[in-house]
């Protein structure tokens, strides 16, 4: 019986590597139409749950990271694109295919509480189809990108449109985000967003209210900046966050735009014989001495200058120690040699360990002698605490 468990658990590991680890989804998508795929995060949960729910019963919401490539490369394809906004949310694959072929996206995602890793394989395969002749761009500003590619939302972007258009035969042809276009960032405040651009197609013409947008009255009014007024009846929008912006409106009309010019013919590679090559003759002489006082001479002459200002700031204009010692006052200055000495004698007794004790810890001493003396019998503030008797800067000091 245990041996039967073991072959079970051996089983099930391998079945999740080999099946759970490279799932492959293959989508086919028309050119010229929006793709859209969702990366639920239940999904790849399941891929890092299964021990998880036969052996211990446990459930978990990770956080998780997306990252998406083509195989074999280290980036989407130039007409996909792929948005998560955080890591609790789930992530797009969104763009529209501009020519037919297959892509091969790999999509790993990245278990933030386990640091474990799983991978699936998404087989786009984008096949030819007509160009929808008509197309329109709406800017919606009161929407993120993250809030639009769901497939409900753009069913009710969709319905508010066909209404708008006055036809039910209507394709969403892209939808790109307005950082992507130069808009700015919003501020992080409740009522501040990016912004998206839709752009649908139909085959049917447009209607009058789109017509409007074209008239030079309309463009206009959006060129001074004022506030655009809906037009009469075209208001369809039942959600006001799928409201449009009617001055950001662009009609796109294919049947009228100039056919591509034709493919330059290939001849036959040899040139056409035109006689004697004749070189150009060599150009005059130049006189380059001007170009090197400007480039030499004046820079050399700036660089002197400098030199000499700053030796004269670095050594012309300091004061030296006699100056700066007749200006000292004199007690201050009996004060500071005394520091210097008491320093030089601790410095000379740290090199001798039986070294007597210093003259400074005497009550009163003369710091050259060594003789003591009776203390000073006075209070003024201008004589010191210590007095050296015998000393060169003692007759300059106030006496009582």
């Amino acid at each position: 019986m245990a041996g039967y468990r073991s072959w079970v658990f051996f089983l099930t590991v391998c079945a999740v590597s080999l099946f759970g680890a490279n799932a492959e989804i293959k989508v086919t998508i028309p050119v010229g139409r929006l793709f859209t795929y969702e990366l639920l995060r239940e999904t790849f949960q399941n891929d890092f749950e299964p021990l998880s729910k036969l052996y211990a019963g446990r459930l978990y919401d990770d956080p998780m990271v997306f990252k998406c490539s083509r195989q074999n490369f280290p980036d989407l394809p130039e007409w996909l694109r792929f948005t998560q906004r955080h890591p609790y949310d789930n992530g797009f694959l969104y763009g529209t295919p501009t020519s037919p072929g297959k892509s091969i996206i790999e999509i790993y995602a990245i278990n933030k509480r386990s640091y474990e890793a799983a991978r699936h394989i998404l087989v786009i395969k984008a096949t030819a189809e007509k160009m929808l002749p008509y197309q329109a761009e709406f800017f919606i500003k009161l929407r993120e990108i993250e809030k639009v590619l769901p497939s409900s939302v753009q069913d009710e972007i969709k319905q508010d449109l066909q209404k708008l258009w006055h036809t039910e035969a209507l394709e969403i042809v892209n939808i790109t985000n307005a950082l992507d276009r130069g808009g700015r960032v919003p501020l992080p405040l409740a009522g501040h967003f990016e912004g998206v651009y839709v752009k649908v197609g139909s085959e049917q013409y447009f209607s009058d209210c789109l017509l409007r947008v074209m008239k030079a009255e309309h463009q206009k009014q959006c060129a001074t900046g004022a506030k655009v007024k809906v037009p009469g009846g075209c208001n369809f929008c039942n959600i006001p966050s799928n409201c449009i912006t009617w001055c950001k409106t662009e009609l796109i009309d294919l049947t009228k735009q100039e056919p591509a010019p034709p493919a330059p013919t290939m001849g036959s590679g040899i040139l056409e014989d035109g006689g004697d090559f004749d070189p150009p003759e060599s150009p005059p002489s130049r006189d380059f001495f001007p170009d090197y006082i400007v480039t030499v001479i004046v820079p050399l002459i700036l660089a002197i200058v400098l030199c000499l200002l700053l030796a004269y700031i670095m050594f012309g204009r300091r004061e030296g120690v006699t100056k700066r010692n007749a200006k000292t006052d004199q007690i201050q200055l009996y004060h500071h040699h005394t520091i210097h000495g008491n320093s030089d004698e601790l410095r000379n007794m740290a090199a001798e360990r039986g070294a007597p004790p210093p003259l400074s810890t005497l009550p009163m001493f003369n710091s050259r002698t060594g003789d003591q003396a009776p203390p000073l019998q006075s209070d003024s503030p201008t004589i010191p605490l210590i007095m050296a008797q015998h000393d060169p800067y003692s007759d300059t000091l106030p006496r009582k």
